[in-house]
């Protein structure tokens, strides 16, 4: 375990000094301006909303039984986007807490449309629910792109629907360490997330509160949903692809894993903002970009793929 922190802490560390030292902006008198205001934040942002989505990944796969299902298959994001487009027509001018909590309140009935649907599939094939997952999410999408469209509010869809950390700035990211004490309360109810998975029957048989349980994951998801969406936008496969990688390496200790399934979200989602400022500099490919291609490949990989590691 300890050889595993080493590697992830020193891949961290050097992300996080690329993140610092690479922009279109030079380094110059104004050095400690540019990290304070703009370089730490934009930093901070992506490991903060990496670890969320990560974490998020974690739960929902809990919920569905199902390690091929993430926030963005399960509608939420587009929910949520959804609801946001609601507060821009009837309360444009409503506080930014109060948008946060009505997308995450239309994330969470996106997420309960989807379980809805879930619970009515066979679950011999694994490939059933994402599948799924993608149709209902681009059902909802398509239903926001309407309403957008109709109203001229495609820059706004557009902006949410493509995350990136460009606009990142002191004073406009700071909501989204609330994503860290949602991480503790993981943490706390590990055992509780671990006992979901084994589905409703076996749950209840060990004496576990199922409804209360998956109530209470599912709104911590949807609220790092909402978190994400509102700040930065969003970003597909995170959920999916850090938990995954993580499992196959270390095991299916999920309190031991926790933490490294934080930080591998935060060491995707930065380093993925990273390449993104490289590949076309001093011009930027959106972070969620990057992810996206990323992601879509380990998701193929994981398809074919050997089963991984049962135990930590």
């Amino acid at each position: 375990m300890r050889r595993a922190w080493i590697i992830t802490l020193s891949v961290l560390a050097a992300l996080v000094v690329a993140s610092l030292l690479i922009g279109a902006a030079s380094f110059g008198d104004d050095a400690g301006w540019l990290l304070m205001v703009s370089r730490l934040p934009r930093t901070a942002a992506a490991l903060l909303a990496g670890a969320g989505l990560a974490l998020a990944g974690v739960v929902v796969q809990q919920v569905v039984q199902n390690r091929l299902v993430e926030p963005s298959l399960t509608g939420a994001p587009e929910a949520s986007m959804l609801g946001l487009l609601g507060v821009t027509l009837i309360a444009p001018g409503l506080a930014v807490a109060g948008k946060m909590l009505i997308a995450a309140a239309a994330a969470l009935a996106g997420m309960a449309g989807y379980l809805a649907l879930a619970t009515r599939l066979p679950r011999e094939d694994p490939m059933l629910l994402p599948i799924v997952g993608m149709v209902y999410g681009g059902i909802l999408g398509a239903v926001g792109v309407y309403i957008a469209w109709t109203a001229d509010l495609m820059q706004f869809l557009g902006a949410w629907r493509l995350g990136e950390f460009s606009g990142v700035m002191q004073g406009r990211y700071e909501w989204l360490w609330a994503i860290a004490a949602l991480a503790v309360l993981l943490y706390v109810v590990a055992d509780r997330i671990t006992i979901l998975g084994l589905g409703e029957t076996q749950a209840k048989s060990l004496g576990l509160d199922y409804r209360q349980t998956r109530a209470l994951g599912l709104v911590v998801v949807s609220v790092i949903t909402a978190l994400v969406l509102v700040t930065v936008g969003a970003f597909p496969f995170v959920g999916l692809v850090a938990p995954n990688l993580v499992a196959r390496w270390r095991g299916d200790n999920l309190r031991a894993n926790l933490p490294l399934i934080a930080v591998g979200g935060g060491i995707l989602l930065l380093g993925a903002d990273v390449i993104g400022r490289l590949l076309r500099y001093p011009f930027e490919i959106p972070a969620a970009t990057v992810v996206a291609v990323f992601g879509a490949g380990v998701f193929l990989w994981l398809l074919h793929a050997a089963p991984g590691r049962r135990h930590g």
